[in-house]
């Protein structure tokens, strides 16, 4: 179901204390929003994110997770784990995960599948490099992305699932994409599902736009009809979130 949804993403950022601090006072800011808001925190903020979120609203969301159940995969974490945890997002296929540990569809498409079989929701993620945009492939690429990600995915589990279009070279640089670029690659994201599972159900997939977005670019970005809200990075660690998220509510 489309939903008007905020999520954080706090990468390798904020331990229990820093956790704590933020939470303590963004929570009485935002824990009465009608949109749907997500803390995606390192493995060891879980519990503590969980915790201070009781009751709220707020859901807690991991940044990443492994393809099996369990078993000798030293320092990976299940999908299971996280279940108990209390965790019921899962960021998937971050430009991040795909750049540093070699990531590919293939490998985030068993993610997902996973995610989908513990009930965990996947914020799958893609975008295109400044390379691939220059040459004027970034629609072919994303759509790429889309089908191989979503491999044997059934209909009825694609709308469970939200997507976020990252454009690479807007991750982290301040760099956000035009009004343009982003309804363009977000777009895109629906026109691939609406050709595997067709337009009914690409219309009720939740799709963000993530790359840069903050206090000061988020009303343009949120008055796109096409994008249902975004995954923050540098903007989560602060209070800009709540502004964010404010921004949100705003536009409606």
């Amino acid at each position: 179901m489309r939903k008007k949804t905020v999520a954080a993403n706090w990468k390798m950022n904020m331990g229990v204390k820093s956790a704590q601090s933020l939470l303590r006072e963004l929570i009485p800011l935002v824990k009465d929003s009608f949109v749907e808001i997500i803390i995606c925190a390192p493995y060891l903020t879980i519990p503590t994110v969980v915790e201070l979120t009781k009751g709220t609203g707020i859901k807690t969301g991991a940044e990443n997770m492994y393809f099996h159940d369990k078993g000798a995969y030293t320092g990976e974490i299940s999908p299971g784990m996280l279940k108990e945890a209390g965790v019921s997002h899962v960021i998937l296929g971050h430009s991040e995960r795909r750049k540093y540990f070699d990531e590919t569809n293939e490998i985030i498409n068993k993610k997902i599948l996973k995610a989908l079989e513990y009930d965990l929701v996947p914020m799958a993620c893609c975008g295109e490099s400044l390379e691939i945009r220059g040459d004027g492939l970034a629609k072919q690429y994303i759509h790429r992305q889309v089908m191989e990600m979503l491999q044997g995915v059934p209909k009825e589990d694609v709308e469970k699932c939200i997507f976020s279009y990252e454009p690479i070279w807007a991750i982290g640089t301040g760099i956000g994409a035009t009004k343009e670029q982003a309804e363009e690659g977000c777009m895109e994201i629906r026109r691939c599902i609406a050709g595997m599972y067709g337009d009914e159900t690409a219309d009720n997939c939740t799709i963000l736009y993530g790359g840069s977005v903050n206090p000061s670019n988020a009303d343009s970005i949120f008055a796109i009809k096409a994008i249902d809200g975004g995954l923050l990075g540098t903007a989560s660690l602060s209070l800009d979130f709540a502004t964010v998220v404010k921004k949100r509510e705003q536009i409606g």
